[in-house]
C-alpha cells in the first residue's frame, strides 16, 4: 500500500483531456473556460513534485482506449478500477433516513491558487480550513469540478459535480459533493473561469479572493455512504456526503467549462448493498 501522498500524487495528474495549443487556449481562456479535477496532494506538498510523478505515471483518460472501462487493466496500482467492490460514483436510490450528524463547515476566504492538471481545474486551499464530518474534523484541501455530475440521484445527472476533498491528518478522506444545475450566475465560478492557466501549470493571485462557502446550499442533508476515489488508483474507504440541495451556475458557465472538458465524469458504479444513509428529505 502506498503512503497517502505518494497515492494522492499518483491519482490526480495532467494528460486526461486533449492539449490544447497556447493559441487556443489563450481563445478559449478569453471566454472563460475551465474545468477540474481532485488533486489532493498539492495541498500535503508543493506542485512541482506531483506533476513531475504525473508525467511518467500511466495515461488514462476518460475516453479513447484508455477510457474508465480500461482503467484497472492500464497498472497493477489501478486494480481497484476493476476489481474493488465499494467503487464511486454511485446512482444514490432507495437511501435510508437515517439519524445523521449535520455538517458544519469551517472555511476561510482564501489566495486564489487554481491548478490545470489536464484531468480538470482544481483550486487549492491552504491550512485552516476545516469541516466537521460525522463528528470529525477534515481540512479542506482543495475543491475541482467534474461533467456531468458524476453521482446520479434517483437516475438522474446534474450538469456539473463539484467536490471538495478533505483529509483528517490520519490518512482518511472525505468528500463532499455538490449538484451544480443551470440557472443563475455564479461571480465565484466567474472569478475561477476567468484565470485558469494553461495545462499542467499552477496559477497565483493573490488579488483575487475565493470563498468556497458561496457554492454551498443552505440546506445541511446530504446523502452518505463509503465509496472511493472516481479516479485511479480508485482507493476505497473515502467517505461521502452529496449534499441533497443542488446549486445553481449560469447555463453559459457550463458551457464554457464543457468547451475544455466536454467529460470528465466516471459512470456510475454498482452498489454492491451498500448502505445509502439519507439525513432530511
Amino acid at each position: 500500500v502506498l503512503p497517502l501522498r505518494c497515492l494522492l500524487f499518483i491519482d490526480y495528474r495532467p494528460g486526461n483531456a486533449m492539449p490544447l495549443s497556447r493559441s487556443a487556449w489563450q481563445v478559449s481562456c478569453s471566454v472563460g473556460i475551465h474545468g477540474a479535477l481532485m488533486a489532493v496532494g498539492v495541498a500535503l506538498s508543493n506542485l512541482s513534485a506531483p506533476v513531475a510523478l504525473a508525467q511518467s505515471a500511466p495515461h488514462w483518460t476518460y475516453g479513447g482506449s484508455n477510457n474508465p472501462t480500461r482503467w484497472g487493466s492500464l497498472a497493477e496500482d489501478y486494480a481497484l478500477c476493476q476489481e474493488g467492490r465499494d467503487q464511486s460514483p454511485i446512482n444514490l436510490t432507495q437511501a435510508q433516513t437515517e439519524t445523521l450528524v449535520p455538517l458544519k463547515f469551517d472555511y476561510q476566504t482564501i489566495p486564489l491558487e487554481i491548478v490545470n492538471n489536464g484531468h480538470s481545474i482544481q483550486v487549492n486551499y491552504g491550512p485552516g480550513s476545516h469541516a466537521t464530518l460525522n463528528g470529525q474534523s477534515y481540512n479542506l484541501l482543495q475543491f475541482h469540478f467534474h461533467t456531468p455530475s458524476e453521482h446520479q440521484i434517483n437516475g438522474e445527472a446534474a450538469a456539473m459535480e463539484l467536490h471538495l476533498v478533505h483529509d483528517n491528518g490520519k490518512g482518511d478522506l472525505a468528500v463532499v459533493a455538490v449538484m451544480l444545475n443551470a440557472g443563475e450566475s455564479s461571480e465565484l465560478i466567474e472569478s475561477l473561469w476567468e484565470n485558469i492557466p494553461p495545462i499542467g501549470e499552477t496559477q497565483k493571485i493573490p488579488q483575487v479572493m475565493v470563498d468556497i462557502t458561496d457554492l454551498l446550499p443552505e440546506s445541511s442533508n446530504y446523502f452518505n455512504y463509503v465509496g472511493s476515489l472516481t479516479t485511479p488508483p480508485c482507493s476505497e474507504g473515502v467517505m461521502w456526503y452529496v449534499l441533497t440541495e443542488p446549486m445553481e451556475i449560469s447555463e453559459e458557465q457550463i458551457e464554457m467549462f464543457q468547451t475544455l472538458y466536454t467529460t470528465n465524469a466516471r459512470p456510475v458504479q454498482p452498489t454492491n448493498g451498500r448502505s445509502i444513509g439519507l439525513r432530511g428529505r
